[in-house]
């Protein structure tokens, strides 16, 4: 069995609950909640992505973390191509409903360069 398959069966995707509805978050123009998405276990800060309603209910759905694609103009949940995907662990929202950090179980690569986190290129180190 390989990584990705051990990783895949140590978790289940069950539907999961929220206390808060939809509703209850404060959205951007465009109908869409940014997403700050951590390692579980380690806090790394591993991407930023967005929420529609859709990708919402998707996520709690699958116990998958799953997005709207700006760029691809789609739902879609991390991994089900590549095989990196993000099981939930917890979200939370901040003080303000309008931004969700998710903490997630990373299998593979966050970014779709390859890399770990997408946030791999420092621009300022004191």
């Amino acid at each position: 069995m390989n990584n990705q398959t051990a990783a895949d069966a140590a978790h289940s995707t069950t539907p999961l609950e929220s206390s808060v509805r939809w509703s209850d978050l404060k959205l951007n123009f465009d109908g869409m909640i940014p997403v700050i998405v951590q390692d579980a276990d380690n806090d790394e800060v591993l991407m930023l992505a967005y929420m529609n309603e859709e990708a919402y209910k998707k996520t709690l759905e699958l116990g998958m973390m799953t997005y709207w694609s700006r760029s691809r103009d789609e739902l879609w949940t991390k991994g089900l191509t590549s095989g990196h995907v993000q099981y939930v662990r917890s979200i939370a929202m901040d003080c303000d409903n309008d931004t969700l950090l998710a903490k997630v179980t990373q299998v593979g690569a966050a970014c779709h360069t390859g890399n770990r986190s997408c946030f791999y290129r420092e621009i300022v180190t004191v």
